[in-house]
C-alpha cells in the first residue's frame, strides 16, 4: 500500500486521483464496489458514490466543503437595507431587523451585524441608554445622607 492510499483522518476528502483509480476500476475492469473498496482501502460506499458521481457529472472532484451558504438572502436585500438605515441614520441592528421582518424578511441580529459589518455600515446592537440622574451613590454616602436627615428631622 502507498503512502497515498493510507486512510485519511475523519472529514477529509480522498484525493482526485484516488478517487480516479477507484472508478475506474469499477467502470472499467468490471471490478465490483467491494472489491474496489478493499484494494484501494477505502468504504465500499465511497467507492459507490464516485461511480455515480463520474456517471451523473463526468468528473470526480469533490464539493466545495464549509464556508458560508447562505449569505446570499441578506446579500438580496442590499439596496433595501442601506435605503433603511439612509432615512433612520440611528437605526439600531433589532430596530433593523424588526422593520425588515415587517416586510416578510426574516434575518437574525447577528446575520444582520456580519452584513453590516462586511459593507461597512456597523450599528448599535442596543440603543445608548440615556441616564435620568446622578446614579446611585456609593452605600457609605448614602448612609450618610440618611444619618444627616435623621439628625435635623429629630432636632426640630
Amino acid at each position: 500500500m502507498t503512502e497515498s492510499m493510507k486512510r485519511q483522518s475523519r472529514g477529509r476528502a480522498y484525493g482526485e486521483d484516488l478517487r480516479r483509480r477507484a472508478a475506474a476500476a469499477v467502470l472499467e475492469e468490471g471490478m465490483s464496489l467491494a472489491a474496489a473498496g478493499r484494494q484501494f482501502d477505502v468504504n465500499w460506499r465511497s467507492v459507490s458514490r464516485w461511480v455515480k458521481r463520474y456517471r451523473e457529472r463526468g468528473h470526480l472532484r469533490p464539493d466545495p466543503r464549509g464556508g458560508d451558504l447562505r449569505s446570499w438572502r441578506i446579500e438580496a436585500e442590499r439596496e433595501r437595507i442601506v435605503h433603511l438605515l439612509k432615512r433612520r441614520p440611528g437605526l439600531t441592528i433589532r430596530a433593523l431587523r424588526d422593520r425588515l421582518a415587517a416586510d416578510g424578511l426574516l434575518f437574525g441580529t447577528s446575520t444582520l451585524h456580519r452584513f453590516l459589518k462586511r459593507h461597512g455600515l456597523e450599528r448599535a446592537r442596543r440603543p445608548a441608554r440615556r441616564r435620568t440622574g446622578a446614579g446611585r451613590q456609593p452605600r457609605r454616602l448614602r448612609a450618610a445622607g440618611r444619618r444627616s436627615r435623621r439628625r435635623t428631622l429629630g432636632g426640630a
